[in-house]
């Protein structure tokens, strides 16, 4: 058990898929979940009361994260009703489909499909990250993970658009570490290989499952919860003395 009890715990991307996840895993172990969503409030409020229902208090709040302005408001929102972020996971992304039926090759992507991802992935960690980190400076301490993808490592399907992406969020993790540790703050990355089901993954045909699975010394493919737990891990003092790193979450599909 990891108690979260009088922690704040921002998530971006959370009203549905690993986000909403993650928001009732923190919810589970006592913690105050703020639920940024974009647009989906009748699935972010779904997810406040589950998290409520799980024993934590839950709070969802609507802000585009790649909006410099709206992500300000949203943080200073937060601080003036609870005084305090403890944890930031970034885990919003620019809407994709892992089908390899329809996936666009390199030669085939536009440098404004590429960005699409940049912006969706590393745009919006970079201004939600820029927002908190003073408030967590000011309590000497705090833990920001990302959410990144073995993608970035290991192209078992070529995506080139979103897992330059990812890749990014890892160089980024690093700098970020380095930074920012003087300050007590922690940076670090979850990696999860495929998890299914997801919005996401729902249009990856059984047979590329079944070759990941085959290809996995663990033999299956991830579910949602098999994330929130490296997630809070991360989140916890019981990884206090880690930053910079990045954990791949995928059964040993890819192992670093």
């Amino acid at each position: 058990m990891m108690n979260f009890s009088n922690q704040t715990v921002l998530i971006t991307g959370s009203s549905r898929g690993l986000g909403a996840a993650m928001a009732k895993a923190f919810a589970q172990q006592g913690a105050l979940v703020i639920i940024n969503y974009r647009s989906n409030e009748v699935a972010a409020n779904q997810v406040a009361a589950d998290c409520e229902a799980l024993g934590g208090q839950a709070w969802p709040i609507q802000a585009d994260v790649q909006d410099g302005a709206a992500v300000q408001a949203m943080v200073q929102d937060i601080i003036s009703e609870t005084g305090r972020i403890d944890v930031l996971v970034n885990n919003a992304f620019a809407p994709y489909r892992f089908n390899p039926d329809q996936r666009l090759r390199f030669q085939d992507l536009s440098w404004e499909q590429c960005e699409q991802q940049l912006n969706g992935s590393v745009k919006s960690t970079w201004m939600v990250s820029q927002a908190v980190i003073p408030h967590m400076q000011r309590a000497s301490q705090g833990s920001i993970i990302h959410i990144s993808s073995d993608l970035s490592e290991e192209a078992i399907v070529p995506y080139a658009d979103y897992a330059t992406a990812k890749a990014a969020l890892q160089g980024l993790t690093r700098q970020m570490a380095t930074d920012l540790g003087p300050y007590g703050i922690r940076v670090n990355t979850v990696a999860p290989g495929l998890v299914w089901p997801t919005d996401s993954s729902r249009t990856t045909r059984a047979s590329i499952r079944d070759q990941i699975i085959e290809n996995t010394p663990l033999g299956r493919i991830a579910t949602p919860a098999d994330i929130t737990g490296p997630v809070l891990f991360l989140a916890s003092e019981h990884s206090a003395f880690m930053t910079g790193q990045n954990l791949f979450v995928n059964g040993g599909l890819v192992m670093r």
